[in-house]
């Protein structure tokens, strides 16, 4: 022992090397992350890696302020933007310029949503964009509308330069998108993996300028034909897994077409809303892409159960499936869909006929072959009378008046996994189910209560008591909920992020901690 009079040695402990912090934090929740960077220098220094800051994306608007915030990105070694409201003016001219001097071979993802550019001012920007992946250019039509996008070879060659590495291409909602178009900006992007036509106006069986079959005719000027998508798929099946022709007018017969093309393997195919698909349709397109791993045949008004039957016997790596709005599907089929193994994401959402029973049955079959579902939505399904299934991670009622609060405190005892609940408009839920139901609400992170008029404060207490894992809470238009309490919540719950507490006749803020 030393003197007790002199000075005893510290000894000071080594901080851990920034690789060791970078390795704990690559475990935590960015909102953990941010709340780990603050305990020191170097856990600072750990949280801004590379890693971290991959998909990190910067949106706003078209203004002389972002002139400075895009200079200042330009220190980062990659970037993701949205830039809103663009125009033909010279601030926008002067912003993509910058974008393409200070980002140009940083720049990894670029979306310019409600914005009306000139062809000049894109064709100057592509060419800079060597590290371009994902491009989206929907709603563009101002770039579209004379037919001359990329009509000339040397502009051609710029461009085809920059984007041979593009993998995502959005060219959803496009009016004036034509086969000559469509083809000279494709033929800059060679190896695409997800392509989106979604919305867009495509020709699939009559050439009504013509006034002949699609086809007769090659690379229309004036409209998008069936024959140049496919040959599209064609020339890009080595790489394309995703495709989304949502809101078209694809026939039963066009999509059959489609999933015909020699070599093409789709992981992904969104369909929503295209109205005139039938069940032949779906069997068609399980027969020919067995691989879908994600399908979206939500609002398809034709389809019935048959072609729930038919997904479940021929798409036995499906991992995604949304009927939502597909009014004419019944139980029938929903046992044995559950019974896919691979499935975790089923959307049942306006189903009107759809009871529950079927999906319970299908849940608690033999282990080895039932889904492992984590999202399950059954908003508006207005016949459901049973959810039981402890791995489900989230979970919408939402709009369903008969919810109440023992089928409240029901869900909450059969689903104790749940990360995330919407009862939006349940206006059968009070505080009596939120005090039933919290206290097997561990691991909840969103919850979803707007317009439920029997929420008061007493269920905002039982939340601060027993779910300490919530990120996000919706209590807008929750007309019985006071500000004081408000203030609790930011106190009381450490991971709280977002607060939606619109008020009725007042103001509708959402806090973002």
């Amino acid at each position: 022992m030393g003197d007790i009079g002199g000075e005893e040695d510290v000894e000071e402990t080594p901080e851990l090397p920034v690789e060791i912090i970078v390795y704990i934090l690559s475990f935590l929740h960015a909102s953990d992350r941010r709340e780990a960077s603050l305990v020191c220098r170097s856990w600072y220094s750990a949280s801004q890696d590379l890693r971290f800051q991959r998909n990190v994306t910067f949106c706003f608007p078209a203004s002389a302020s972002s002139l400075e915030l895009v200079r200042a990105l330009g220190t980062k070694s990659r970037c993701n933007l949205i830039i809103s409201q663009l125009d033909g003016f010279s601030l926008s001219r002067s912003l993509l310029l910058e974008v393409g001097l200070c980002l140009g071979s940083k720049l990894e993802s670029l979306a310019l949503p409600g914005s009306s550019i000139t062809e000049t001012s894109l064709l100057a920007l592509l060419p800079c964009l060597t590290s371009l992946r994902r491009l989206d250019l929907r709603g563009l039509d101002s770039l579209f509308m004379s037919g001359a996008f990329l009509s000339r070879e040397e502009h051609r060659q710029q461009v085809r330069s920059a984007l041979s590495g593009l993998e995502e291409l959005d060219l959803s909602d496009l009016r004036y998108l034509s086969d000559l178009t469509l083809n000279r900006l494709t033929g800059c992007t060679p190896r695409l993996r997800r392509l989106s036509l979604a919305g867009c106006h495509i020709a699939f069986e009559f050439d009504p300028y013509r006034g002949c079959p699609v086809g007769a005719v090659e690379d229309s000027s004036a409209l998008l034909s069936l024959r140049n998508l496919r040959r599209l798929l064609t020339e890009q099946k080595s790489t394309l897994v995703a495709l989304d022709i949502s809101r078209t007018s694809i026939t039963p017969e066009s999509l059959r077409t489609i999933a015909q093309v020699q070599g093409l393997v789709l992981e992904e195919l969104c369909l929503h809303g295209c109205k005139e698909l039938t069940n032949y349709s779906v069997e068609a397109l399980v027969k020919h892409q067995p691989s879908l791993r994600r399908l979206d045949i939500s609002a398809c008004t034709e389809l019935t159960s048959r072609s729930v039957e038919a997904v479940a016997q021929g798409l036995k790596s499906l991992t995604h499936l949304s009927l939502s709005r597909d009014w004419r599907i019944t139980e029938k089929g929903l046992a044995e869909l559950l019974s896919v193994s691979s499935l975790t994401s089923l959307d049942l959402s306006e189903c009107l006929h759809v009871g529950g029973a079927e999906i319970v049955k299908g849940l608690t079959g033999c282990s080895g072959s039932r889904a492992r579902l984590e999202t399950l939505s059954l908003k508006s399904c207005t016949y459901i009378r049973v959810v039981r299934h402890p791995d489900l991670h989230r979970l919408s009622l939402s709009m369903l008046p008969e919810v109440t609060d023992d089928s409240l405190a029901s869900v909450a005892w059969h689903c104790r996994s749940l990360t995330s609940l919407s009862l939006s408009h349940c206006p059968g839920v009070s505080d009596h189910g939120v005090a039933e139901a919290a206290p097997y609400l561990h691991r909840l992170q969103h919850l979803y209560l707007s317009c439920c008029n029997n929420i008061t404060d007493r269920s905002l207490f039982h939340l601060v008591k027993h779910c300490k894992r919530l990120r996000t809470l919706d209590i807008s238009r929750c007309k019985n909920i006071s500000i004081t309490t408000m203030d609790l919540l930011q106190s009381q719950l450490p991971f709280l992020e977002n607060i939606h507490y619109k008020f009725i006749g007042g103001a509708e803020p959402t806090l973002t901690l």
